[in-house]
Parts: structure tokens; sequence; C-alpha cells
């Protein structure tokens, strides 16, 4: 079984600028990093669809924070939901303990 080796995201980007000047094929330019072309094709197909952020930096911070805003108010919703159960059962278990029954 073939070791893939891992690449680090400086050695992507170097990979996928070579493509991008077209000087030689992917499969050339697989062979020369020892890489599988497939992996190439998913790497440029990643850099393209978030080159955008590389002209607006902001942008994908401001996109973090309005998920992160969201997720919070979903985590306080539950917490306020959590409270109203443990509120429920406490009530019950105090009413279970009323008619001498044993929780």
């Amino acid at each position: 079984m073939r070791k893939y080796k891992r690449h680090t995201d400086e050695e992507k980007t170097k990979i996928i600028l070579e493509v991008l000047k077209e000087e030689q094929t992917i499969n050339e330019i697989a062979s020369k990093y020892e890489v599988h072309p497939k992996s190439i094709l998913d790497w440029k197909k990643q850099f393209l669809a978030n080159a955008s952020y590389a002209m607006n930096p902001n942008k994908i911070l401001k996109e973090q924070k309005e998920k992160l805003r969201v997720k919070e108010k979903h985590i306080d919703e539950l917490h306020r939901q959590l409270g109203d159960i443990t509120a429920q059962l406490n009530w019950a278990k105090k009413k279970g303990t009323e008619f001498g029954l044993q929780m």
C-alpha cells in the first residue's frame, strides 16, 4: 500500500499557480510533484472558489461572525429550553414527594 505525502497549503498553492500558468499539463505537474491529477483538480477547484476572499479578506470574517452569531443564538435557545425542562422536572419531583411518591 502506497502512502501519499501530505502537502502543506503553501505547496498546494505553488502547484495550483503552476497549473494556472498553463505551461505544463496537469499530468506533467502531477508527475513532477508526485500528486494524483484528481487531487490537483480538486485543489484548483477549491482555490478558484475561494479566490475572492484574497481580494476581500473581511468578507470571510463577516461570514464567519454571522455563522457564529446564529450558532450562539441557537445555543442560547437550547439553554433556555433546558432551564424550562429542569424547572418542570423539579416541580414534578416536588409534587410527587408531596403525594408520597419516591423520585
